[in-house]
Parts: structure tokens; sequence; C-alpha cells
């Protein structure tokens, strides 16, 4: 008996290294570990080329599956944005990929509770913004995520507080958060590295931390309890403290009866003094606000003022009618406001393009709006005009500026948008030191020239009968957001626009095609896109925008760039830096080589034979393959594209 018991005792140990050796035999591969977690989701139709697992997944840098982001060979993360999936989100089965930093499923169909990403502590990065996403967030369902930097959760149907352990993250850097239901107070957020705080459009309230007092107002928009720098001050509370005695004793001991009868006076008439005070300061208030009340922008008083007019001419022939109210161009069951919401609003004008006049209004809570006026689209019907609206609404993409809802009058038409805080590319370019901000770096600009070639991308796939689905591309119709993402606005306007201004104030009509042949192709776009990076890159205003109908021959910024890179460009660039922007400050050693690459594509789209020009698909491969290396410490801008030059000289 104690012989059996010694042997099992020697045998355990053998047996459950047995068991751990099986385990490890029986680990899954990456590629088994993907095809498990793609299992977990619904409507996957775009990532067909996982079906192939004898495929590795990875080579070097280089991904053969559609959506992995690979590194030396691993599985770095996942971005797959932007592909109409839904189901589970499985971290459980993620967690087997260890190398595993970053993860992308911005602009899905996913709902229901927030995965558990808690057990994926080495992530670095989150993005699940355009969902569907809802309920309460565990307070602790960030707890151990030391290595999160970014967190993007805007546009989904979040509630309850702000997790409490987002706090706790000592390397968050950008929390985005918009356009949920949050509630509660703002929790005291003291990172040292966090610099983008999005809470807007929430319904939080309570004061903001001072940790966050020197964010920028329009981040706590639409919360209307929330109050504190930079917003206006808290009002001051006033707490009655009354006094309290262990024993109770009678008020009217020692107290004379002269005393209580002027007590008792008093108690009567405070109260009567007290309430005609506030029933004339109501009064007052009333009477004031009738004389003096704030008037939005006359332009677009003018739109409630005439429609009044319409209706009241109506009245005397037929029943009145309904007010005029705006059509939501996507059947989403978002919050919904009307027309009278937005005039009511007090309108600070944005500024006047080639179609109208822009104005940033508010909502009853809060929330920033942008108006866009249109007077030329005249010459379509209000069928195909809705038509067309409809096809609008229907995009979602992260680099396009989504129409929210508009307004359809004969003469006049309005277009609703949400407010992008960080103004144009055009400002950032071409007017920043007056505004006494910063030029943008070459990192930004490369970032933000990948987002519009994947904007312009999507468009072109997802409107494939219009022949320029964006038409208009120029600095000024690419807005920023708060992190320098960029987003396409005032895009696919040919088919409304009535033609006679269209061939006069649209980019596509400045195209050589256009201009030599009078037509427009597929590739204008392109033309556009190329015309923009050089614009990027150079610093220079295309001046050829500034002209009215088929331009006077003045030289363009396509024809000064080919005249500073001549024949030869890799010698003349060296000798020619001028053609970069200065303002692109410091770059990493190796960056003067991808920013040439970046120059010649724009050149490559900005051909004159459209035969020679390079296609749209060809234009985004060629961007997205490129890279950034690592700062300079010396921090010369200059010195370093030459010395780049000068390697590539040596071949």
């Amino acid at each position: 008996m104690a012989f059996r018991r010694q042997l099992q005792l020697d045998i355990q140990p053998l047996i459950l290294l047995l068991f751990s050796m099986v385990s490890i035999s029986y680990a899954l591969s990456d590629p088994e570990i993907l095809l498990k977690f793609k299992s977990s989701l619904t409507n996957h139709t775009a990532l067909k080329s996982w079906e192939n697992s004898s495929n590795p997944i990875c080579n070097g840098e280089r991904s053969n599956w559609i959506g992995v982001v690979c590194q030396k060979g691993a599985v770095l993360g996942l971005k797959l944005e932007n592909m109409g999936l839904s189901g589970t989100i499985d971290a459980n089965t993620l967690v087997a990929l260890s190398s595993l930093r970053t993860l992308n499923f911005m602009n899905n169909n996913f709902n229901g509770s927030i995965p558990e990403f808690n057990k994926l502590t080495g992530l670095r990065t989150i993005f699940l913004s355009y969902n569907r996403f809802s309920g309460d967030i565990p307070g602790n369902a960030f707890k151990g995520m030391v290595r999160l930097n970014k967190l993007y959760l805007s546009k989904n149907r979040f509630t309850g507080p702000i997790p409490a352990s987002l706090a706790t993250l000592p390397r968050l850097s950008d929390l985005k958060l918009d356009g949920n239901r949050f509630s509660g107070e703002i929790p005291d957020f003291k990172q040292e590295k966090l610099h983008v705080v999005d809470l807007s459009n929430n319904q939080l309230e309570g004061p903001i931390p001072a940790s966050l007092s020197k964010m920028n107002a329009d981040m706590f928009a639409g919360n209307k309890g929330v109050c504190g720098a930079p917003l206006k001050a808290c009002e001051a509370t006033v707490t009655i403290i009354f006094p309290t005695s262990t024993t109770p004793a009678d008020p009217r001991e020692n107290v004379s009866p002269n005393f209580m009868n002027k007590i008792s006076m008093w108690i009567i008439v405070i109260p009567i003094v007290v309430g005609v005070f506030i029933l004339l300061a109501i009064v007052a208030f009333v009477i004031i606000n009738q004389c003096k009340k704030p008037l939005p922008d006359p332009k677009l008083k003018a739109i409630k003022v005439e429609d009044r007019a319409s209706a009241a001419s109506s009245n005397e022939t037929k029943p009145a009618e309904a007010a005029p109210k705006l059509t939501f161009a996507s059947d989403d069951d978002g919050d919904k406001f009307d027309l009278q919401d937005l005039l009511n609003g007090s309108a600070e004008i944005l500024g006047s393009g080639c179609f109208g006049s822009s104005y940033r209004t508010s909502l009853p809570d809060g929330t920033a709006m942008v108006v866009k006026r249109y007077k030329q689209m005249n010459g379509v019907g209000k069928e195909d005009f809705q038509e067309h609206m409809r096809r609008i609404g229907r995009l979602r993409h992260n680099n396009v500026l989504t129409l929210v809802a508009y307004y359809y009058r004969k003469d006049e038409k309005l277009f609703v948008c949400d407010f992008v805080h960080n103004c144009s590319l055009a400002v950032h370019l071409h007017a920043h030191q007056t505004l006494g901000q910063p030029g943008l770096d070459w990192p930004t600009r490369l970032k933000i020239v990948k987002g519009v070639a994947k904007g312009l991308a999507y468009l072109h796939k997802e409107l494939p009968s219009l022949i320029a689905p964006h038409g208009h591309l120029k600095s000024s119709n690419v807005l920023l957001n708060e992190s320098f993402e960029p987003l396409l606005a005032d895009y696919a306007l040919i088919p409304v626009i009535n033609a006679e201004s269209a061939h006069e104030l649209m980019v596509a009509y400045k195209s050589p095609e256009y201009v030599q042949h009078g037509r427009v192709t597929k590739k204008t776009d392109v033309w556009s896109l190329g015309v923009l990076i050089l614009e990027i890159m150079t610093g220079k205003f295309p001046s050829n925008f500034l002209l009215k109908g088929k331009g006077n021959g003045e030289e363009d910024i396509v024809t000064w760039v080919k005249s500073k890179l001549g024949d030869d460009d890799r010698e003349t660039l060296l000798t020619n830096l001028e053609v970069f922007d200065r303002e692109m400050g410091a770059i990493g050693v190796g960056d003067g080589k991808t920013m040439k690459q970046l120059l010649k594509i724009g050149l490559s789209c900005c051909e004159d034979d459209v035969q020679k020009r390079i296609d749209l698909k060809e234009a985004v491969w060629r961007i997205e393959g490129l890279k950034l290396r690592n700062m300079s410490n010396d921090g010369e801008f200059f010195s370093a594209i030459a010395s780049d030059c000068e390697e590539d000289m040596k071949w």
C-alpha cells in the first residue's frame, strides 16, 4: 500500500509534464487563431483572403491577409475598419496573439457590450468609433492596460459613467468618447501625456477637473450640466448648516415676548418681499428678452422669414402647412432635431466659398453643427435631388465628412453636418502664421495625404456611377479633426450643381483633359489628388484654382515643381531644396527619400496626358507604402534631405 502511494507521488509530476507537452504541441498557430476569431464574426465576406490558411500571414512587414498589420513576421494588429462586420469581438481568442498591439474596428456594425479588452494587456491602441456598442462600461474595464495610449469610442451608444480605470492609465494620450450617452461627472485625468480628450455630445455634468481646464472648449460641448474652465464658471452653491444640540430646549426660554412677536412678523414678511422681487425680476427678464432677443446670422434668419411669408401666403388659399422640416440623410436612430433648432441658435459665419456661405450654429443641447447654403442647385428636380442625397447619406468613412441632414427649397438648399474643430487644410498650409499657429510637420502631412487617398478611394468605390465622385478636391475642402485626421467635404456635387456654375468653379473643370478636350474622366480626381499632394509638400498655393474658365497661361504649381526638378530629379533636388516647404521642420534620417517619393507620386497623378496618368488604385497603393523614419536628433530639415539625396546618387 505504501509502495502504491509512493508510486502515485512519483508518477504525478510525469503526468503533469506530459499534459503540458501535449498542450504545447496543440497550441494554435497564428492563422488558426485568426480563423477562430473570424468565426465569431458575421458578415465577414471582406475577409475572404483569410480562407487560405496555407499562406503565411506575414512576410516581414508585409501582410498576405487583408486587415492584418505585420511587424518582423508577427501579427502586430488588426485594421478591420469599414468592412460591414458584426458579431462578437472575441478577446479570449486574441489573447493568444502575443505581439498584438493595435485593434481597429471603426465604422462597422458591432453592437452590445464593450469587449473584454483588459485581457489584452499589451494593447496600445483601440479604435471602436462609429459602431453601435451600448450599455454601461464597467469601471475596471481598462484596469491593468498600462501600455494603452489611444482609445477611440466615438459615435456609439455607451451609457453610464466614464470608466474610472481610464484615469489610471499612465500612457494615455488620446481619448475620444464623443457622441455617446455617458453621464455623471468627469474623472480627474492627470496623465501628463494626455493631449486629446473629446467628451462632447454626451450627458455629463459637474465641474471640469482642473487637469483638463486647458483643453479646447469644443471638447466639452453638448453636455448641458458641465461647467468650469474652459467653459463658463460653475455657479456657487451655498450650504446652510443648522446648529444641532444634543439636549432639546424650549426656544422660548430666556426670550422676551416682544422679540418673539418681531420674529413672527419677519417670518411672514420676508417670503412676501422675496416673492415680489422674484416676480419683478421675471417680468423684467421677459421684457428685456422681448426687446433684445439675439438673432441668428441675417442670412440664416432670412430663411425663417421667407418660410413664414410663403406659409402666410399659402394660408389665404388653403389650410396652413406644417413648418419646413429637415430631411435626415440616414435612417440611423440617432438624436434628431429640426430646422427651427438650427435657426434659433446664434450663427457664426465660418467662411464663404464658391457655392455659398458656411455657418456654425448650436442645437439646444449645445452640440455644434455646420449649415452650408447652396444657391447653384436650381437645375435639378426635387426627386432627383433627394435620391442623390440618400446616396450621399449612406456614406460612412473615417476620412469622409458625413452628411447629417439637408433642407430642400427650389431656389436654395441647406446641408447640415457635424462641426469639425480644426479648420481646413488650406488654413493650416497658408494662414497659420496669421493665426499664430505652427506649420504642419512632415509626419502630419504624410498622415493627411494617406487619409485623403483613403477617403477618395472610398468615394470611387461607393459612387461608381459618377465620373468624378469627388469632383471638387482641394485643400479648403479637406477638413482636419482634433487629431489632424482629414475629412473630405464638398464631394459628389457635380450631379446637383448647375452646369454653368460647375464649369466655372469646380476643380474637376480645371483639369488638363477638360481645358484641352472639354471632358471629365475617371482620372480627373487623380489629377486633383496630385495637385493637392504638391500643395502639401511645397506649401505653394495652386494659383490655377483661382482662375475662372480655362486659365490665362500663368505658371501653375505642377509646372513650377517640374521646373525645379528638371529632367534628372536626383541632382536638381539636391541643389533646389526650396521645392519643399520649410515649415515641415525636422525630419527623420531617411525621410528625405520618402518625401521625394511622395513628390514623384504627386507628379505622376498630374500627368497632362490621361493615358500616362496613373489610376487611383495605383496612387493609393504607392501612398500607403510610404513609411516614416525615426526623427533626427539634430532637428535639421534640409541637411537630412541632402544626406538622403547623396545616398541615392552613390549607386
